[in-house]
C-alpha cells in the first residue's frame, strides 16, 4: 500500500483554536440569563459576537480588567478555561464582583480547574467566604455559532459535549 497523494484530514469534530474559542453563545439562551441575572460586563467577547454594551475582547483581555462592581456574563475561550474560573472566584471573594455566570463544557469535570475551584464548593448551599457556586447542567446541548454560522459537528449543529452554567453568586 502506497500513501502517496494521501492528504491527512481532521476528524469532523477536531476544531482549530479559533473555531474552539469563538463558540458564539444563542442569543436566546442569552436573553433569558440576562433577565434574571441583568449582567453589566460580557468578559469574554469580540467586536462581532458581544452580547451587551461593556465587554472585553481578546485585546483587551477580560482576565486583567477589574470585575468589581459588576454582574459578569462569561462564555470563556474553551481552549483555556482554567484562568478564567479562577478570575471568577477571584473576583467574587475578593474584589467586589457581585455574580458571575458562565458557560462551560460538561465533559471537562475531571480538568484541574474543575476539580479544584468548582467541585469541592458547588450546589453546597453553604457559602465559602460569603460565596455560593451553583451549577446547572443543561438539559440539551446548545447550538453555537461560529463566526462563519452554525458550528456542524459530525451528526448535527450541535456541539460534541453538553454544556454547564457554573454561576458565582455573592452573598454578603
Amino acid at each position: 500500500m502506497s500513501l502517496t497523494g494521501f492528504k491527512a484530514r481532521n476528524h469532523p469534530q477536531q476544531r482549530t483554536r479559533d473555531e474552539v474559542d469563538d463558540r458564539r453563545t444563542p442569543r436566546e439562551m442569552f436573553a433569558e440569563l440576562h433577565r434574571w441575572h441583568e449582567f453589566t460586563v460580557d468578559a469574554a467577547a469580540s467586536e462581532d459576537n458581544a452580547l451587551l454594551p461593556i465587554f472585553w475582547t481578546i485585546e483587551t483581555d477580560g482576565i486583567a480588567h477589574s470585575w468589581r462592581g459588576h454582574r459578569v456574563w462569561c462564555n470563556p475561550p474553551y481552549s483555556s478555561i482554567g484562568p478564567w474560573v479562577e478570575k471568577a472566584w477571584r473576583e467574587t471573594r475578593h474584589n467586589g464582583c457581585s455574580s458571575v455566570v458562565m458557560l462551560l463544557p460538561a465533559n471537562r469535570c475531571e480538568q484541574p480547574w474543575w476539580q479544584t475551584h468548582i467541585e469541592p464548593y458547588r450546589d453546597r448551599g453553604i457559602p465559602r467566604d460569603e460565596v455560593v457556586l451553583s451549577t446547572r447542567f443543561l438539559a440539551k446541548r446548545l447550538r453555537f455559532d461560529g463566526p462563519d454560522g452554525p458550528i456542524r459537528s459530525a451528526k448535527n449543529s450541535g456541539p460534541p459535549f453538553g454544556c454547564v452554567l457554573a454561576e458565582w453568586e455573592r452573598t454578603a
